[in-house]
């Protein structure tokens, strides 16, 4: 089954990323990192249509915004990145993280709120952009908007997981519990820099979804009172 990029880019590069198989690619990103004792970190992996993708998880994944602003709306402030792993090989610097709520015990304190895997080109951006990344203190979005760098998120699929031993140890969640996450790309400078696994952790059901004003700015859509 194929995924299809929503943008027409035309270097040659861009063109073999026009397509891809959703499933290859997550092989491709979990592959860096191999868990543990070889504990699965997924029992179950299911491509879903976006326009299938229940709520609220279709407006927290299915739009082309950084993840790291879309979770700071979804819970009500900023979120710390922690870096559990990484490796660098050249240019290109893999890393496997997760995204925290600030809480009053700080951001290491602070509840698990997304799991990711990363795949960054660091030939694409600046020194002061490659340098911050790798200092591992700020979320890449953030990052990326604070430096102002000219990008664009492709969304290239929506992905149903049931959690394995070594993703339910990072959210913290139970065995095979249901969530929701997705694989993007982000063109850094009209080239694409980074590619993505970003896994929300389960949401409380009746959570209200994130979506977005006239403007494109992510907003939460709080129940109506009448």
């Amino acid at each position: 089954m194929q995924a299809t990029r929503s943008r027409d880019w035309r270097s040659a590069e861009a063109m073999e990323l026009a397509t891809m198989n959703p499933i290859d690619e997550l092989t491709k990103l979990t592959a860096l990192f191999p868990t543990a004792g070889g504990a699965a970190l997924f029992a179950g992996v299911d491509y879903i249509a976006a326009s299938t993708t229940p709520e609220p998880y279709q407006s927290l994944l299915v739009h082309n915004h950084h993840m790291t602003v879309t979770m700071e709306r979804q819970h009500g402030g900023p979120v710390a990145v922690e870096v559990i792993d990484e490796r660098r090989i050249g240019d290109v610097y893999c890393r496997k993280i997760v995204l925290r709520r600030f809480d009053d015990g700080g951001p290491a304190a602070g509840r698990v709120v997304q799991f990711g895997l990363v795949r960054f080109d660091l030939g694409y951006v600046t020194e002061a952009v490659r340098s911050e990344i790798l200092g591992g203190e700020t979320p890449l979005g953030r990052v990326l908007i604070n430096h102002n760098v000219l990008r664009h998120i492709d969304l290239n699929a929506i992905l149903r997981f049931e959690a394995g031993p070594a993703l339910a140890a990072v959210l913290p969640i139970v065995d095979h519990q249901v969530t929701y996450g997705r694989l993007a790309t982000i063109f850094c400078n009209n080239r694409p820099a980074v590619d993505l696994l970003e896994v929300a952790a389960p949401l409380p059901a009746g959570t209200p979804p994130v979506g977005e004003d006239e403007e494109g700015t992510v907003v939460r859509f709080e129940p109506s009172s009448g």
